[in-house]
């Protein structure tokens, strides 16, 4: 059966949304903006402050289920400018140091707040 999680350490959803869902066996999460816990936008940083402060809420998130960065299988990271790729990358790295998950990326039209990325993550549940 689905089970919503909830985390005051991330963003709290504002719209029809969870922060992330469970079947007991894998977690999925929200796509996750550079949008701090208290709510403060960082539309204004650069990339990499950007990436880290999606990768943190990520965090966050799977913590609260008791997992870890490693936990996660696959990501999908969606940027307003390709360009921003490389730098988005070598943020993005530093959470994923071993055995990295799998990734799509993407260029997309606009995100959400005038942010240039957006992460969301599904990671397999301990058994």
């Amino acid at each position: 059966m689905k089970r919503i999680i909830e985390t005051p350490d991330a963003p709290a959803a504002v719209g029809a949304y969870s922060q992330a869902t469970t079947d007991g066996n894998v977690v999925y999460t929200a796509g996750q903006i550079p949008l701090t816990p208290d709510g403060e936008t960082l539309s204004e940083e650069d990339v990499s402050t950007q990436t880290r402060q999606c990768l943190e809420n990520v965090k966050a998130i799977l913590e609260e289920e008791g997992l870890t960065m490693q936990d996660v299988l696959k990501t999908t990271v969606l940027l307003a400018d390709i360009d921003d790729f490389a730098e988005m990358n070598d943020a993005y790295g530093e959470y994923f140091t071993d055995n990295p998950p799998a990734r799509s990326a993407f260029a997309v039209a606009d995100l959400p707040k005038g942010v240039a990325v957006e992460i969301e993550a599904v990671a397999a549940q301990r058994d």
